[in-house]
């Protein structure tokens, strides 16, 4: 059966191909954007797939990838409302970073009607608001706190299975010169920011989206506080407000820090020889009660047509590209995880009997996430803030509303 579905997803590139490169002299010039790049598990193989395309089709595509982060996702929304969209983007979807997008791209449901040979399925995790599903998602996330075993038992530290484990943690790392909790406040604190929430908050209170501070849950000022006692306690480096996140993640890659906030992204930076020292673990309760009911996870991502390419000249050669980079073969190079041993078994650990939340910023307008976290978070850390005033100042941004 896989190898029938192959063979017609290849007879439909090959028909749409000889169609686009007909199109222009010298072939095609498509545009594409995604965040497979730099330390990405999946960067080669994004490449390696666009490549692909190139050598069956004759037509060239024009890549600008980088690390996803505030400033990607500020040039994506800034390239879109220029009129400077690509062809094929991969990016956020069903939340409000993918609100502004929705008239400049199109719903499967159109590519569907117009190429019914594709068959793209309408995953219901990225319908919009509007009932349509516009994205093909290549994988599913989760999020949780790394940490090296072998520094754990070299320093006889306590594994963070509790708020006194992780703070007595900190302690003796700090004591011995080994950054406790690698994190750039500056560029990516996203994770440190969501976990102080899955630190305080419960599953309802995660979920919860105030139209008013008035509204903002009690859990979520403790949270912001946490910040300030996790800085205090000395858990980050020195110059964690100033460094950026490729150098922090570099810090935990050479064992000079002993733990890191991050997501499942992050398993091709592991050989596997280190698998077995790395663990990934549930936070821990605020309130001493182990660690949080809840994991951060999903599906947020996937590969939009935008609407440009579909009323150009070079449709057919943009659907083509569209098609391989969601085809099946291309969905299990981008999808595919290297975990193995310890690592893969605590992750499973970490999810079993945990109820999934979304990350909160994915369900902020892209104003109010970049004050949230690109200015409160490091100023609560500094401790130049509070907590009402951090939600204060992300509340006046409307940040749930339509």
């Amino acid at each position: 059966m896989h190898m029938i579905r192959r063979w017609i997803a290849a007879v439909i590139l090959l028909t749409l191909a000889v169609s686009a490169t007909g199109m222009a002299e010298g072939g095609v010039t498509l545009h594409t954007i995604s965040c497979f790049a730099g330390q990405d598990g999946s960067a080669e193989e994004y490449v390696e797939i666009l490549q692909r395309y190139e050598s069956k089709t004759g037509n060239t595509v024009s890549d600008r990838s980088s690390a996803s982060d505030e400033a990607w996702k500020t040039a994506v929304l800034k390239d879109f409302a220029a009129g400077n969209e690509p062809d094929v983007l991969f990016f956020f979807a069903a939340g409000a970073d993918s609100a502004p997008l929705l008239s400049r791209v199109v719903s499967l449901e159109e590519i569907n009607a117009a190429y019914p040979e594709l068959r793209l399925p309408e995953t219901d995790a990225l319908r919009e608001e509007d009932g349509r599903v516009y994205a093909v998602p290549v994988r599913g996330f989760w999020e949780g706190l790394y940490v090296h075993t072998d520094l754990f038992e070299q320093y006889g530290a306590p594994l963070p299975t509790d708020w006194d484990s992780l703070l007595e943690a900190i302690r003796i790392f700090r004591k011995n010169g080994i950054i406790p909790i690698a994190v750039s406040l500056s560029d990516i604190p996203h994770y440190l920011a969501e976990m102080a929430l899955l630190a305080c908050a419960s599953r309802e209170d995660l979920q919860a989206r105030p139209k008013t501070f008035e509204e903002v849950p009690a859990s979520w000022f403790t949270a912001m506080g946490v910040i300030r006692e996790l800085a205090e306690a000395g858990a980050f480096a020195d110059n964690a407000g100033s460094t950026y996140e490729s150098e922090s993640t570099d810090l935990f890659l050479r064992k000079k820090a002993a733990m890191q906030m991050d997501g499942s992204w992050l398993d091709s930076a592991f050989s596997s020889a280190m698998m077995d020292t790395l663990a990934v673990l549930p936070m821990p309760r605020r309130d001493g009660n182990g660690t949080a009911d809840c994991y951060l996870g999903g599906v947020s991502m996937g590969f939009y047509l935008t609407r440009r390419a579909w009323e150009s000249g070079h449709r057919d050669a943009a659907v083509a590209l569209f098609a391989e980079l969601t085809g099946e073969e291309s969905i299990r190079e981008l999808g595919s995880s290297t975990l193995s041993g310890r690592l893969l078994d605590s992750a499973e650990d970490m999810k079993a009997g945990r109820n999934m939340v979304s990350p909160l910023q994915d369900a902020m307008n892209n104003n109010a996430r970049e004050v949230w976290l690109l200015e409160c978070i490091p100023a609560l850390a500094a401790g130049t803030m509070t907590p009402g005033e951090c939600w204060k100042r992300v509340m006046e941004m409307n940040p749930f509303g339509k």
